[in-house]
């Protein structure tokens, strides 16, 4: 089940009846509902800005158009929606997906329904690998019970004992439960070769066949694989990668974007666009602005400068 997003603004939406509770780092940015977290001198090492546990009810709500974090939320009871590659899509139990920075992040409690979920938050400077690479599932199976016991763990003890040795362990856990997810080991080794190929060659003409016979499956095959471990169909991994490709130039190239659409295979600069603002949640022109700031005059959404 999905649904159209609407226009979104930032917002924070949490019902009286929503309980959350977690820790934090020493540089976590001061946010109302994480203000009572014990601090955990641990997390920076892995970049986690915090974590926790979740027991929402509607309405809540969180709309982030400027994310500059990465979020991994599991799920380990009921469902909520979480804003996905531009649509609304389910997370339930048994679920889990993560969000990338500098796009548009969303999820929500749904009426009617207790969602049970755990998260951990990562600020990774620019110059280190990310957690997601181009074979991150987006959304995917997972079992939330060890990162949940995990983060109960390093909660219990940062609200009491505070063993510096048993703090180490639990936050090598949270971290290695989450690279499960980001960085599966289980993909076959020709998958990962055909979506690095893509990355590499993003003006081509990609269809579903021609993905097929390069990975050496049928249709149906490719499709299976890819929902059950990206959680996307083939062509919308195709789409994802084109997506952060133009971001990353739009970030740092001065190249129009005209140019960058041509560079990734779009041939139509308008719907270019439109396809980058349902995925990234700005205007390529608003996107570049946000990255470089004044250094760089405002050109014409399409067309060029």
């Amino acid at each position: 089940m999905s649904r159209k997003p609407e226009a979104l603004t930032d917002l924070t939406t949490h019902s009286t009846r929503t309980h959350m509770r977690g820790v934090r780092a020493p540089n976590a940015e001061s946010r109302p509902w994480i203000e009572d977290f014990p601090v955990c001198q641990a997390l920076s090492q892995y970049q986690i800005i915090h974590m926790g546990i979740e027991e929402a009810v509607a309405p809540m709500r969180i709309v982030r158009t400027r994310q500059t974090t990465t979020y991994f939320l599991a799920c380990f009871g009921g469902r909520g929606r979480v804003l996905i590659d531009g649509r609304w899509r389910i997370c339930r139990d048994g679920f889990a997906c993560l969000l990338p920075a500098h796009t548009l992040n969303a999820f929500e409690a749904i009426g009617g329904s207790k969602w049970e979920f755990c998260w951990v938050c990562f600020q990774r400077p620019s110059e280190q690998r990310p957690i997601a690479d181009i074979t991150t599932p987006v959304m995917a199976r997972f079992e939330a019970l060890p990162l949940r016991s995990a983060i109960l763990g390093l909660m219990h003890e940062c609200n009491g004992p505070g063993q510096p040795t048993l703090i180490q362990e639990w936050t090598d856990l949270v971290h290695a439960y989450v690279l499960r997810f980001a960085q599966p080991a289980d993909h076959p080794d020709h998958l990962r070769v055909l979506w690095e190929r893509v990355a590499r060659n993003l003006a081509d003409d990609w269809t579903l066949a021609r993905l097929s016979r390069e990975a050496g499956y049928s249709n149906e095959h490719l499709r299976r694989l890819c929902r059950r471990q990206l959680g996307r169909s083939p062509m919308h991994q195709v789409t994802y990668l084109r997506m952060r490709k133009a971001a990353d130039l739009l970030a740092v190239s001065e190249k129009t974007i005209e140019d960058i659409a041509f560079e990734i295979g779009s041939h139509n600069p308008f719907v270019f666009s439109n396809a980058f603002t349902k995925w990234i949640g700005w205007r390529p022109s608003d996107y570049r602005k946000k990255r470089l700031g004044p250094r760089l005059k405002t050109e014409p959404e399409t067309g060029r400068a």
